[in-house]
Protein backbone atom coordinates (compact mmCIF):
# COMPACT_ATOMS: atom_id res chain seq x y z
CA UNK A 1 0.00 0.00 0.00
CA UNK A 2 2.79 2.39 0.91
CA UNK A 3 4.50 1.54 -2.38
CA UNK A 4 1.38 2.58 -4.33
CA UNK A 5 1.24 5.91 -2.50
CA UNK A 6 4.93 6.47 -3.21
CA UNK A 7 4.46 5.83 -6.93
CA UNK A 8 1.42 8.13 -7.00
CA UNK A 9 3.38 10.86 -5.21
CA UNK A 10 6.27 10.59 -7.68
CA UNK A 11 3.91 10.78 -10.65
CA UNK A 12 2.20 13.89 -9.27
CA UNK A 13 5.58 15.47 -8.57
CA UNK A 14 6.81 14.67 -12.09
CA UNK A 15 3.79 16.09 -13.90
CA UNK A 16 3.67 19.17 -11.69
CA UNK A 17 7.35 19.81 -12.43
CA UNK A 18 6.76 19.41 -16.16
CA UNK A 19 3.75 21.73 -16.01
CA UNK A 20 5.74 24.31 -14.09
CA UNK A 21 8.54 24.10 -16.62
CA UNK A 22 6.08 24.42 -19.49
CA UNK A 23 4.61 27.58 -17.96
CA UNK A 24 8.03 29.15 -17.38
CA UNK A 25 8.45 32.39 -19.29
CA UNK A 26 11.49 32.55 -21.55
CA UNK A 27 13.61 35.66 -21.94
CA UNK A 28 15.30 36.51 -25.23
CA UNK A 29 18.67 35.57 -23.74
CA UNK A 30 17.32 32.18 -22.62
CA UNK A 31 15.91 31.50 -26.08
CA UNK A 32 19.24 32.29 -27.74
CA UNK A 33 21.22 30.18 -25.26
CA UNK A 34 18.83 27.25 -25.69
CA UNK A 35 19.20 27.46 -29.47
CA UNK A 36 22.99 27.55 -29.20
CA UNK A 37 22.89 24.37 -27.10
CA UNK A 38 20.36 22.43 -29.17
CA UNK A 39 20.21 23.73 -32.74
CA UNK A 40 21.15 21.08 -35.32
CA UNK A 41 22.95 23.54 -37.62
CA UNK A 42 25.26 24.54 -34.77
CA UNK A 43 25.89 20.89 -33.91
CA UNK A 44 26.82 20.27 -37.54
CA UNK A 45 29.28 23.15 -37.38
CA UNK A 46 30.82 21.62 -34.26
CA UNK A 47 31.43 18.42 -36.24
CA UNK A 48 33.10 20.47 -38.98
CA UNK A 49 35.36 22.01 -36.33
CA UNK A 50 36.34 18.57 -35.03
CA UNK A 51 37.13 17.44 -38.58
CA UNK A 52 39.30 20.54 -39.08
CA UNK A 53 41.12 19.88 -35.82
CA UNK A 54 41.84 16.32 -36.94
CA UNK A 55 43.14 17.53 -40.30
CA UNK A 56 45.45 20.05 -38.62
CA UNK A 57 46.75 17.41 -36.19
CA UNK A 58 47.46 14.99 -39.05
CA UNK A 59 49.45 17.63 -40.95
CA UNK A 60 51.53 18.38 -37.85
CA UNK A 61 52.25 14.69 -37.34
CA UNK A 62 53.52 14.60 -40.92
CA UNK A 63 56.68 16.38 -39.77
CA UNK A 64 57.70 13.34 -37.68
CA UNK A 65 59.49 10.26 -39.09
CA UNK A 66 57.33 7.33 -40.05
CA UNK A 67 58.09 3.81 -38.86
CA UNK A 68 56.91 0.61 -40.54
CA UNK A 69 57.70 -3.08 -40.21
CA UNK A 70 57.38 -5.82 -42.82
CA UNK A 71 57.61 -9.61 -42.85
CA UNK A 72 57.61 -11.95 -45.84
CA UNK A 73 57.47 -15.73 -46.12
CA UNK A 74 57.85 -17.29 -49.58
CA UNK A 75 58.48 -20.58 -51.40
CA UNK A 76 60.48 -21.04 -54.59
CA UNK A 77 60.13 -23.94 -57.03
CA UNK A 78 62.89 -24.32 -59.63
CA UNK A 79 62.08 -25.20 -63.24
CA UNK A 80 65.62 -26.21 -64.23
CA UNK A 81 67.05 -29.73 -64.15
CA UNK A 82 67.78 -29.57 -60.42
CA UNK A 83 64.13 -28.98 -59.53
CA UNK A 84 65.21 -27.32 -56.31
CA UNK A 85 62.63 -26.09 -53.86
CA UNK A 86 63.31 -23.57 -51.12
CA UNK A 87 61.67 -21.33 -48.59
CA UNK A 88 62.77 -17.95 -47.33
CA UNK A 89 61.79 -15.28 -44.83
CA UNK A 90 62.53 -11.57 -44.87
CA UNK A 91 62.04 -9.20 -41.94
CA UNK A 92 62.69 -5.46 -41.85
CA UNK A 93 61.90 -2.23 -40.02
CA UNK A 94 61.84 0.88 -42.17
CA UNK A 95 61.74 4.58 -41.30
CA UNK A 96 61.94 7.78 -43.33
CA UNK A 97 61.63 11.48 -42.67
CA UNK A 98 61.29 14.37 -45.09
CA UNK A 99 64.12 16.87 -44.73
CA UNK A 100 62.99 19.28 -47.43
CA UNK A 101 60.03 19.28 -49.83
CA UNK A 102 59.74 22.89 -50.91
CA UNK A 103 58.19 23.83 -47.53
CA UNK A 104 55.03 21.96 -48.54
CA UNK A 105 54.64 20.38 -45.10
CA UNK A 106 55.10 23.71 -43.30
CA UNK A 107 52.66 25.50 -45.63
CA UNK A 108 50.14 22.66 -45.33
CA UNK A 109 50.13 23.07 -41.54
CA UNK A 110 49.58 26.82 -41.92
CA UNK A 111 46.82 26.28 -44.47
CA UNK A 112 45.00 23.77 -42.28
CA UNK A 113 45.28 26.15 -39.33
CA UNK A 114 43.65 28.97 -41.32
CA UNK A 115 40.98 26.55 -42.55
CA UNK A 116 40.20 25.60 -38.94
CA UNK A 117 39.96 29.25 -37.90
CA UNK A 118 37.63 29.89 -40.84
CA UNK A 119 35.46 26.96 -39.75
CA UNK A 120 35.28 28.39 -36.23
CA UNK A 121 34.13 31.69 -37.74
CA UNK A 122 31.52 29.81 -39.79
CA UNK A 123 30.10 28.42 -36.54
CA UNK A 124 29.93 31.94 -35.09
CA UNK A 125 28.21 33.14 -38.25
CA UNK A 126 25.55 30.43 -37.91
CA UNK A 127 25.06 31.43 -34.27
CA UNK A 128 24.66 35.09 -35.25
CA UNK A 129 22.08 34.26 -37.92
CA UNK A 130 20.13 32.11 -35.48
CA UNK A 131 20.29 34.80 -32.79
CA UNK A 132 18.96 37.45 -35.19
CA UNK A 133 16.18 35.14 -36.38
CA UNK A 134 15.19 34.39 -32.79
CA UNK A 135 15.22 38.09 -31.89
CA UNK A 136 12.99 38.84 -34.87
CA UNK A 137 10.55 36.05 -33.94
CA UNK A 138 10.62 37.12 -30.27
CA UNK A 139 9.74 40.73 -31.13
CA UNK A 140 7.06 39.50 -33.53
CA UNK A 141 5.40 37.73 -30.60
CA UNK A 142 5.56 40.89 -28.47
CA UNK A 143 4.06 42.89 -31.34
CA UNK A 144 1.33 40.29 -31.85
CA UNK A 145 0.51 40.26 -28.13
CA UNK A 146 0.04 44.03 -28.12
CA UNK A 147 -1.98 43.80 -31.32
CA UNK A 148 -4.28 41.25 -29.65
CA UNK A 149 -4.64 43.55 -26.64
CA UNK A 150 -5.45 46.50 -28.92
CA UNK A 151 -8.00 44.42 -30.85
CA UNK A 152 -9.57 43.32 -27.56
CA UNK A 153 -10.00 46.94 -26.54
CA UNK A 154 -11.67 47.71 -29.85
CA UNK A 155 -14.05 44.76 -29.40
CA UNK A 156 -14.95 45.82 -25.85
CA UNK A 157 -15.47 49.38 -27.04
CA UNK A 158 -17.79 48.21 -29.81
CA UNK A 159 -19.73 46.00 -27.39
CA UNK A 160 -20.28 48.95 -25.07
CA UNK A 161 -21.45 51.06 -27.98
CA UNK A 162 -23.82 48.29 -29.12
CA UNK A 163 -25.36 48.24 -25.64
CA UNK A 164 -25.74 52.03 -25.59
CA UNK A 165 -27.19 52.14 -29.10
CA UNK A 166 -29.64 49.35 -28.26
CA UNK A 167 -30.99 51.40 -25.36
CA UNK A 168 -31.29 54.52 -27.53
CA UNK A 169 -33.00 52.62 -30.36
CA UNK A 170 -35.52 51.10 -27.95
CA UNK A 171 -36.15 54.57 -26.54
CA UNK A 172 -36.74 55.88 -30.05
CA UNK A 173 -33.82 58.32 -29.91
CA UNK A 174 -31.91 56.64 -32.77
CA UNK A 175 -33.05 54.73 -35.85
CA UNK A 176 -32.50 50.97 -35.97
CA UNK A 177 -30.05 51.41 -38.85
CA UNK A 178 -27.52 52.90 -36.44
CA UNK A 179 -27.66 49.75 -34.34
CA UNK A 180 -27.14 47.54 -37.37
CA UNK A 181 -24.09 49.55 -38.43
CA UNK A 182 -22.58 49.36 -34.94
CA UNK A 183 -23.22 45.61 -34.83
CA UNK A 184 -21.46 45.31 -38.18
CA UNK A 185 -18.55 47.28 -36.71
CA UNK A 186 -18.46 44.85 -33.77
CA UNK A 187 -18.35 41.89 -36.15
CA UNK A 188 -15.45 43.51 -38.01
CA UNK A 189 -13.59 44.14 -34.75
CA UNK A 190 -14.10 40.52 -33.68
CA UNK A 191 -12.67 39.40 -37.03
CA UNK A 192 -9.64 41.63 -36.48
CA UNK A 193 -9.22 40.06 -33.04
CA UNK A 194 -9.28 36.55 -34.51
CA UNK A 195 -6.71 37.58 -37.13
CA UNK A 196 -4.48 39.07 -34.44
CA UNK A 197 -4.75 35.90 -32.35
CA UNK A 198 -3.86 33.77 -35.37
CA UNK A 199 -0.88 36.01 -36.07
CA UNK A 200 0.25 35.61 -32.46
CA UNK A 201 -0.08 31.82 -32.64
CA UNK A 202 1.98 31.74 -35.83
CA UNK A 203 4.63 33.92 -34.19
CA UNK A 204 4.88 31.48 -31.28
CA UNK A 205 5.10 28.59 -33.73
CA UNK A 206 7.89 30.32 -35.64
CA UNK A 207 9.95 30.91 -32.49
CA UNK A 208 9.52 27.36 -31.18
CA UNK A 209 10.56 26.01 -34.57
CA UNK A 210 13.75 28.09 -34.41
CA UNK A 211 14.35 26.55 -30.98
CA UNK A 212 13.55 23.03 -32.27
CA UNK A 213 10.83 22.69 -29.62
CA UNK A 214 8.26 20.13 -30.74
CA UNK A 215 5.15 22.13 -29.87
CA UNK A 216 4.37 25.73 -28.86
CA UNK A 217 1.82 24.54 -26.29
CA UNK A 218 2.66 25.93 -22.87
CA UNK A 219 5.50 28.03 -24.28
CA UNK A 220 5.49 31.64 -23.07
CA UNK A 221 7.97 34.49 -23.30
CA UNK A 222 8.76 37.32 -20.94
CA UNK A 223 7.32 40.70 -21.84
CA UNK A 224 9.88 43.45 -21.18
CA UNK A 225 8.70 47.03 -20.92
CA UNK A 226 9.66 48.70 -24.18
CA UNK A 227 7.55 51.83 -23.75
CA UNK A 228 10.60 53.75 -22.53
CA UNK A 229 12.90 52.35 -25.23
CA UNK A 230 15.24 54.99 -26.60
CA UNK A 231 17.77 54.90 -29.39
CA UNK A 232 20.37 57.51 -30.26
CA UNK A 233 20.51 57.16 -34.01
CA UNK A 234 21.86 60.69 -34.33
CA UNK A 235 25.10 59.51 -32.70
CA UNK A 236 25.49 56.64 -35.18
CA UNK A 237 26.52 56.44 -38.81
CA UNK A 238 26.68 53.49 -41.22
CA UNK A 239 30.38 54.11 -41.86
CA UNK A 240 31.22 54.14 -38.16
CA UNK A 241 29.24 50.97 -37.49
CA UNK A 242 30.85 49.27 -40.50
CA UNK A 243 34.37 50.06 -39.30
CA UNK A 244 33.60 48.23 -36.06
CA UNK A 245 31.58 45.44 -37.65
CA UNK A 246 34.23 44.38 -40.16
CA UNK A 247 36.62 43.78 -37.27
CA UNK A 248 34.28 41.51 -35.29
CA UNK A 249 31.71 39.98 -37.63
CA UNK A 250 32.53 36.29 -38.24
CA UNK A 251 31.60 36.37 -41.94
CA UNK A 252 34.42 38.89 -42.51
CA UNK A 253 36.88 37.17 -40.18
CA UNK A 254 36.20 33.74 -41.70
CA UNK A 255 36.59 34.98 -45.28
CA UNK A 256 39.84 36.74 -44.31
CA UNK A 257 41.18 33.44 -42.97
CA UNK A 258 40.23 31.78 -46.24
CA UNK A 259 42.27 34.35 -48.14
CA UNK A 260 45.26 33.45 -45.94
CA UNK A 261 44.55 29.75 -46.54
CA UNK A 262 44.49 30.31 -50.31
CA UNK A 263 47.83 32.13 -50.08
CA UNK A 264 49.33 29.11 -48.34
CA UNK A 265 47.74 26.90 -50.98
CA UNK A 266 49.61 28.89 -53.64
CA UNK A 267 52.87 28.41 -51.72
CA UNK A 268 52.19 24.66 -51.56
CA UNK A 269 51.70 24.55 -55.32
CA UNK A 270 54.94 26.50 -55.90
CA UNK A 271 56.75 23.97 -53.71
CA UNK A 272 56.35 21.48 -56.54
CA UNK A 273 59.18 23.26 -58.40
CA UNK A 274 61.71 22.39 -55.68
CA UNK A 275 63.61 19.13 -55.17
CA UNK A 276 62.61 16.93 -52.25
CA UNK A 277 65.13 15.34 -49.89
CA UNK A 278 64.41 12.60 -47.37
CA UNK A 279 66.42 10.50 -44.93
CA UNK A 280 65.80 6.74 -44.95
CA UNK A 281 66.89 3.99 -42.56
CA UNK A 282 66.26 0.26 -42.59
CA UNK A 283 67.16 -2.67 -40.35
CA UNK A 284 66.44 -6.22 -41.46
CA UNK A 285 67.44 -9.86 -41.79
CA UNK A 286 66.40 -13.01 -43.66
CA UNK A 287 66.32 -16.79 -43.52
CA UNK A 288 66.83 -19.31 -46.39
CA UNK A 289 66.36 -23.10 -46.48
CA UNK A 290 66.37 -25.80 -49.22
CA UNK A 291 63.39 -28.11 -48.95
CA UNK A 292 64.57 -30.99 -51.20
CA UNK A 293 68.35 -30.92 -50.74
CA UNK A 294 69.03 -32.48 -47.36
CA UNK A 295 72.75 -32.79 -48.15
CA UNK A 296 73.05 -29.03 -48.18
CA UNK A 297 72.63 -28.08 -44.56
CA UNK A 298 71.04 -24.79 -43.49
CA UNK A 299 71.96 -22.87 -40.41
CA UNK A 300 69.28 -22.69 -37.75
CA UNK A 301 66.63 -20.01 -38.09
CA UNK A 302 67.91 -17.88 -35.21
CA UNK A 303 71.56 -18.09 -36.34
CA UNK A 304 70.69 -16.99 -39.86
CA UNK A 305 68.70 -14.02 -38.57
CA UNK A 306 71.66 -12.92 -36.45
CA UNK A 307 74.27 -13.53 -39.12
CA UNK A 308 72.34 -11.99 -42.00
CA UNK A 309 71.07 -8.89 -40.21
CA UNK A 310 71.87 -5.60 -41.88
CA UNK A 311 71.42 -1.87 -41.34
CA UNK A 312 71.17 0.75 -44.06
CA UNK A 313 70.98 4.53 -43.91
CA UNK A 314 70.64 6.75 -46.94
CA UNK A 315 69.31 9.90 -48.49
CA UNK A 316 66.75 10.12 -51.26
CA UNK A 317 66.72 13.13 -53.59
CA UNK A 318 63.96 13.72 -56.12
CA UNK A 319 64.41 16.51 -58.67
CA UNK A 320 61.38 17.50 -60.76
CA UNK A 321 62.32 17.84 -64.43
CA UNK A 322 59.14 17.28 -66.39
CA UNK A 323 55.79 16.18 -64.99
CA UNK A 324 53.30 16.97 -67.71
CA UNK A 325 52.85 20.63 -66.64
CA UNK A 326 51.24 19.38 -63.45
CA UNK A 327 53.06 21.85 -61.19
CA UNK A 328 52.28 24.80 -63.43
CA UNK A 329 48.63 23.75 -63.62
CA UNK A 330 48.46 23.44 -59.82
CA UNK A 331 49.94 26.93 -59.45
CA UNK A 332 47.45 28.36 -61.95
CA UNK A 333 44.52 26.77 -60.09
CA UNK A 334 45.89 28.00 -56.76
CA UNK A 335 46.07 31.56 -58.11
CA UNK A 336 42.46 31.30 -59.25
CA UNK A 337 41.42 30.09 -55.79
CA UNK A 338 43.29 33.00 -54.21
CA UNK A 339 41.63 35.54 -56.51
CA UNK A 340 38.24 33.98 -55.83
CA UNK A 341 38.74 34.14 -52.06
CA UNK A 342 39.75 37.81 -52.30
CA UNK A 343 36.59 38.55 -54.29
CA UNK A 344 34.57 36.64 -51.69
CA UNK A 345 36.05 38.85 -48.98
CA UNK A 346 35.22 42.00 -50.90
CA UNK A 347 31.71 40.71 -51.53
CA UNK A 348 31.17 39.90 -47.84
CA UNK A 349 32.24 43.42 -46.91
CA UNK A 350 29.84 44.88 -49.47
CA UNK A 351 26.97 42.74 -48.17
CA UNK A 352 27.75 43.72 -44.58
CA UNK A 353 27.85 47.43 -45.44
CA UNK A 354 24.56 47.19 -47.35
CA UNK A 355 22.93 45.37 -44.43
CA UNK A 356 24.11 48.08 -42.04
CA UNK A 357 22.92 50.81 -44.41
CA UNK A 358 19.52 49.14 -44.74
CA UNK A 359 19.14 48.63 -40.99
CA UNK A 360 20.16 52.24 -40.30
CA UNK A 361 17.75 53.61 -42.93
CA UNK A 362 14.93 51.39 -41.66
CA UNK A 363 15.60 52.51 -38.08
CA UNK A 364 15.49 56.18 -39.09
CA UNK A 365 12.26 55.62 -41.00
CA UNK A 366 10.72 53.76 -38.06
CA UNK A 367 11.79 56.52 -35.67
CA UNK A 368 10.18 59.19 -37.86
CA UNK A 369 7.06 57.07 -38.30
CA UNK A 370 6.86 56.49 -34.54
CA UNK A 371 7.02 60.20 -33.74
CA UNK A 372 4.46 61.06 -36.41
CA UNK A 373 2.14 58.24 -35.33
CA UNK A 374 2.35 59.29 -31.68
CA UNK A 375 1.18 62.78 -32.60
CA UNK A 376 -1.50 61.37 -34.86
CA UNK A 377 -2.68 58.96 -32.16
CA UNK A 378 -3.10 61.77 -29.64
CA UNK A 379 -5.20 63.77 -32.11
CA UNK A 380 -7.24 60.76 -33.26
CA UNK A 381 -7.88 59.65 -29.67
CA UNK A 382 -9.29 63.05 -28.84
CA UNK A 383 -11.28 63.13 -32.09
CA UNK A 384 -12.75 59.70 -31.38
CA UNK A 385 -13.67 60.66 -27.82
CA UNK A 386 -15.45 63.72 -29.15
CA UNK A 387 -17.17 61.69 -31.89
CA UNK A 388 -18.23 59.05 -29.37
CA UNK A 389 -19.84 61.64 -27.14
CA UNK A 390 -21.74 63.17 -30.05
CA UNK A 391 -22.80 59.74 -31.33
CA UNK A 392 -24.14 58.84 -27.90
CA UNK A 393 -26.49 61.82 -27.96
CA UNK A 394 -27.34 61.32 -31.63
CA UNK A 395 -25.54 64.35 -33.08
CA UNK A 396 -23.35 62.33 -35.53
CA UNK A 397 -24.23 59.29 -37.59
CA UNK A 398 -22.91 55.79 -37.03
CA UNK A 399 -20.86 56.12 -40.23
CA UNK A 400 -18.96 59.10 -38.82
CA UNK A 401 -18.46 57.26 -35.53
CA UNK A 402 -17.21 54.12 -37.29
CA UNK A 403 -14.83 56.18 -39.43
CA UNK A 404 -13.32 57.85 -36.36
CA UNK A 405 -12.97 54.50 -34.60
CA UNK A 406 -11.33 52.86 -37.65
CA UNK A 407 -8.81 55.70 -37.93
CA UNK A 408 -7.95 55.34 -34.24
CA UNK A 409 -7.50 51.57 -34.60
CA UNK A 410 -5.23 52.00 -37.62
CA UNK A 411 -3.14 54.59 -35.78
CA UNK A 412 -2.66 52.18 -32.86
CA UNK A 413 -1.56 49.44 -35.26
CA UNK A 414 0.83 51.79 -37.08
CA UNK A 415 2.28 52.86 -33.75
CA UNK A 416 2.95 49.25 -32.74
CA UNK A 417 4.56 48.47 -36.10
CA UNK A 418 6.84 51.51 -35.93
CA UNK A 419 7.72 50.79 -32.30
CA UNK A 420 8.85 47.21 -32.85
CA UNK A 421 10.50 48.01 -36.17
CA UNK A 422 12.57 50.65 -34.40
CA UNK A 423 13.45 48.26 -31.56
CA UNK A 424 14.53 45.47 -33.92
CA UNK A 425 16.58 47.63 -36.28
CA UNK A 426 18.24 49.41 -33.34
CA UNK A 427 19.16 46.05 -31.83
CA UNK A 428 20.64 44.97 -35.16
CA UNK A 429 22.81 48.10 -35.26
CA UNK A 430 23.94 47.43 -31.68
CA UNK A 431 24.65 43.83 -32.65
CA UNK A 432 26.91 44.97 -35.49
CA UNK A 433 28.81 47.03 -32.92
CA UNK A 434 29.45 43.91 -30.85
CA UNK A 435 26.68 44.38 -28.25
CA UNK A 436 24.87 41.07 -27.51
CA UNK A 437 21.16 40.86 -28.28
CA UNK A 438 19.00 41.52 -25.23
CA UNK A 439 15.80 43.32 -24.24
Amino acid sequence: MQKKYLILFLLVLFFSTMASKAQESWSLEQCIKYAFDNNIQIKQQMLNIKAGEGKLFASKMGTFPNLNASAEHSYRFGNDSSKTRSQSNDFSIYSSVSLFNGLETFNTIKKNKFDLLATLSDADKVKNNIALSIASAYLQILYSEELVASSNRQVELSKMQVDRTTVLVKAGSLPEGNLLEIEAQLAGDELQLVNAQNQRDLAYLSLTQFLDIKTPEGFKIQKPNLDSFETKLADLSPNGIFETAQQIMPQIIGTTYRVSSAEKGLNIAKGGYFPSLSLNARFGSNYFHYLNLPLIPSDPFGDQLRNKSYTSVGFSLSIPIFNGWQVRTNISNARISLDRSRLDLENEKNILYKDIQQAYTDALAAQKKLKATQKSLIALTEAFRYSEQKFTVGIVTSVEYTTAKTKLSKAETDLLQAKYELVFKSKILEFYKGIPLSL
